[in-house]
């Protein structure tokens, strides 16, 4: 489990008020299971996954003075966008590194406008072979898995895992709520979190960090 941060150190530390906090968690722009309840000696406390609620409250207060708070919420929903670009654009916006692109193109054979599902499964390869640990075949089986199946995942929070045993990889897509277990001889390459590559295309296409 992720370290905890308390509320009351979360308020110190990032200088917003309970008031801006709970609002954010109305809008949607901060999950509700990140509000997490726990007992103490004072009674009941909320705490937070520390690193990924200070990194949202970052990522909220950097875009809060040019994008209005459902603007921001579909940022960071696992909706995908509808935005469409041309194979140029990769390099201006710098989503993905040309070599990974090349590798996309060679494999599929594509239109000159790229969809935002063929953004994503462009995302989604570099995540893997940048690892080290997937091969391009691999990898392409990663993506074939995600076309297959791309309609009752897309706008959902599902996880990529690719296990290997005895050299036999295994690709498996699960809703990110699932929790999994292996046994020793098997190994978990890498796992990729969908929700998440959908959010920091819309963060990269929109021209935010």
């Amino acid at each position: 489990m992720s370290e905890l941060i308390s509320k009351k150190e979360l308020l110190e530390l990032t200088k917003i008020s309970y008031g801006q906090l709970y609002r954010w968690k109305r809008k949607k722009l901060i999950p509700e299971d990140w509000f997490i309840k726990k007992s103490s000696f004072t009674g009941q406390e909320t705490f937070f996954p520390r690193e990924e609620i200070l990194n949202r409250i970052n990522k909220i207060l950097g875009m809060k003075d040019d994008l209005s708070l459902d603007e921001i919420a579909n940022m960071f929903s696992p909706k995908v966008s509808e935005a469409s670009m041309k194979k140029e654009d990769f390099k201006d916006i710098g989503i993905v590194k040309e070599m990974t692109l090349n590798i996309y193109s060679n494999i599929y054979d594509l239109n000159e406008l790229y969809s935002f599902q063929d953004i994503l499964q462009i995302y989604v390869l570099e995540q893997f072979i940048k690892s080290g640990e997937v091969s391009i075949d691999e990898a392409k089986n990663i993506i074939d898995a995600i076309k297959g199946h791309y309609d009752n995942i897309k706008d959902k929070n599902f996880e990529v895992l690719l296990l290997r045993k005895f050299g036999v990889a295994i690709c498996l897509i699960l809703s990110e709520t699932n929790e999994v277990y292996i046994d020793e001889a098997t190994k978990l390459v890498n796992r990729v979190n969908l929700a998440k590559c959908v959010e920091e295309i819309k963060l990269k296409i929109s021209g935010q960090k």
